[in-house]
C-alpha cells in the first residue's frame, strides 16, 4: 500500500505543477523543468531517485525541490492510515469499497491542498469531479447495505453537500457585506461541497470545525512569529483538506469525543 500511495504521489506531483499551468498532465512524459529533458524510468522512481541523484538533476545539475519526495512519502502514509482508520461515514459499506473510496479521497485532496498552498486557488474541475465522485460512491456503499440504507446515506450526503457550498456561498458574502471583503473563496465553498458529499452532515461539521481550530492556532502562530503579516490572505482549503482527511481516517465517533467536551456538548 505504501509502494502503491508513493507512486500515485509521484503523479500528484505531475498534477500540481501541471494544472495551473494549463498543461496536459499525461502529455509529454516527466521532464526536468529547467532543461526539459525527458526522465529515464529509474530517473523517476519514487523518493529513491531523488536519493540516488542527491537532490539534482542528472543531466543539468539544477536542483530538485525537497517537496517531490515529501509529497511522495505523504501520499504513501496516506494510503497506509486511510488502510489502518476507522471510517464511519458510509456506514458498514465492506471494507474493500471503503479502502478504494479511501485512496480516492486523498488523490483528489492532495493536489487541492497543495495548488491553493501554492497559488491561493481550487481548481473547479477537481471539486466538481470530487463532489461527482463522492455521491456515487456513497450510493454505491448505501445501495451494498440495501435500499433503505442507500436511500438515506446519499440523502444526507446530498444535503451535505449542497450545505457546504451554499453555507461557505452565505459566509463569504456576510463577510463581504460587513467588512468590504469577502472571507472565503468560492473555491472554499466548491471544496466543502465536495467533502460534503465524502463525509456528510456529521463529517463536515466536524471538518469545518477542526479547520477553524487548525486555521486560527496557525494564523497566531504566524503572527507572533512574523511569518504572517496582519491583512495577509492565508488559504484556508488546506485546513479543510486536512480536517476531512482527519474526520476520515479516525471517523466521527472519535472526533465527536474529542470536540464535545471543548463545545460544551456534555451529552457526547
Amino acid at each position: 500500500m505504501a509502494l502503491l500511495g508513493a507512486c500515485i504521489g509521484s503523479f500528484l506531483n505531475v498534477v500540481v505543477w501541471r494544472l495551473p499551468r494549463q498543461e496536459s498532465v499525461v502529455r509529454p512524459r516527466s521532464h526536468c523543468p529547467h532543461c526539459g529533458t525527458q526522465l529515464r524510468w529509474h530517473e523517476n522512481v519514487p523518493v529513491l531517485s531523488w536519493v540516488v541523484l542527491r537532490g539534482r538533476c542528472a543531466h543539468c545539475g539544477a536542483p530538485i525541490s525537497l517537496r517531490y519526495p515529501a509529497v511522495e512519502l505523504l501520499v504513501a502514509g496516506l494510503f497506509v492510515a486511510t488502510a489502518l482508520g476507522s471510517p464511519t461515514t458510509l456506514g458498514g459499506a465492506a471494507w474493500l469499497l471503503q479502502l478504494l473510496a479511501g485512496w480516492l479521497l486523498v488523490v483528489l485532496l492532495v493536489p487541492l491542498l497543495l495548488i491553493d498552498l501554492d497559488h491561493l486557488w481550487l481548481p473547479e474541475p477537481l471539486c466538481r469531479w470530487g463532489v461527482v465522485l463522492g455521491l456515487v460512491i456513497t450510493a454505491a456503499a448505501g445501495f451494498s447495505q440495501g435500499e433503505a440504507p442507500g436511500r438515506s446515506l446519499l440523502f444526507w450526503h446530498l444535503l451535505a453537500a449542497s450545505a457546504g457550498l451554499l453555507g461557505f456561498e452565505a459566509t463569504s458574502a456576510a463577510a463581504q457585506r460587513l467588512l468590504g471583503k469577502p472571507a472565503l473563496g468560492l473555491g472554499d465553498a466548491k471544496l466543502a461541497a465536495l467533502l460534503g458529499a465524502w463525509l456528510g452532515l456529521t463529517g463536515l461539521g466536524l471538518t469545518v470545525l477542526l479547520a477553524v481550530f487548525t486555521g486560527a492556532a496557525v494564523g497566531v502562530i504566524g503572527l507572533v512569529s512574523g511569518r504572517l503579516q496582519r491583512g495577509q490572505p492565508v488559504p484556508f482549503g488546506p485546513f479543510l483538506a486536512v480536517g476531512g482527511l482527519a474526520v476520515w481516517c479516525l471517523g466521527n465517533p472519535f472526533w465527536l469525543q474529542q470536540l464535545g467536551p471543548l463545545l460544551g456538548w456534555s451529552a457526547l
